[in-house]
């Protein structure tokens, strides 16, 4: 168990579907759990919300801001958000930058975001492009450079709504079982979205079973995915 995760999400709520299990767990075990949105999801991820009549901007980052904070809470994490925009969400120069520094600052060991393929979500894809090199830059390749460096985190991607359209393949299953509580509490905070609570809800039971499969544990009843994207290094297999 790693004792400093970031989830790196494009939108506010991706946190909550993807790696919250997985972030409760990190801090049920003591260690630190993050979490950076990218964007509020305003535009493109709030549709309950511009159902509402004389809806603005400003007001759904507000309620989405909220329901990220208390989701954040329920699982023992803290929530930060860039504001970046969404749909586009576009992430260079100035904005680039200020991520870079982000994950100097929080210095985790492990990083899970998006895949680097979504053909229904185009911001999802440029959040993986983003992470990928701001861990780049953070990170310095593992040597002495001329700015401040942390250690190299491992980089994970969490699991895409259609994990077969998004080029993700698991390589990690996460026992969620114990902090499913936990995630259920968090999901139930996102109200701007609260037709995804059922379906991944779901998925962590469809992963539960795949898990029990993998390990022969017969307690998982609940679990996540992730695809690691970097080589582990072990002292021994």
């Amino acid at each position: 168990m790693s004792r400093r995760l970031l989830a790196i999400g494009a939108h506010a709520a991706d946190f909550v579907w993807r790696a919250g299990g997985a972030l409760a767990l990190a801090a049920q075990g003591g260690g630190t759990a993050s979490v950076v949105a990218l964007s509020y999801g305003e535009r493109g991820e709030s549709g309950e919300l511009w159902k509402q009549e004389g809806q603005t901007v400003e007001n759904v980052k507000r309620v989405r801001r909220g329901e990220a904070e208390r989701a954040a809470a329920a699982l023992g994490a803290d929530f930060r958000c860039l504001d970046l925009g969404d749909y586009p969400l576009e992430v260079g120069g100035e904005a680039l930058a200020r991520l870079v520094e982000t994950i100097r600052e929080l210095a985790p060991e492990v990083i899970v975001t998006h895949t680097d393929r979504d053909p229904f979500n185009p911001d999802h894809p440029v959040a993986f492009d983003a992470v990928q090199r701001a861990r780049a830059l953070a990170a310095g390749a593992g040597v002495e450079s001329a700015f401040e460096t942390i250690e190299p985190p491992q980089l994970l991607l969490f699991e895409p709504h259609q994990p077969e359209l998004c080029n993700f393949t698991p390589t990690t299953f996460v026992d969620i079982t114990t902090v499913f509580d936990r995630k259920l509490a968090a999901m139930a905070e996102m109200g701007a979205q609260s037709y995804l609570q059922t379906y991944y809800a779901q998925r962590a039971e469809q992963r539960g079973n795949h898990a029990r499969r993998v390990s022969g544990d017969r307690e998982i009843r609940q679990a996540e995915a992730f695809q690691r994207v970097l080589p582990q290094v072990v002292a021994g297999l």
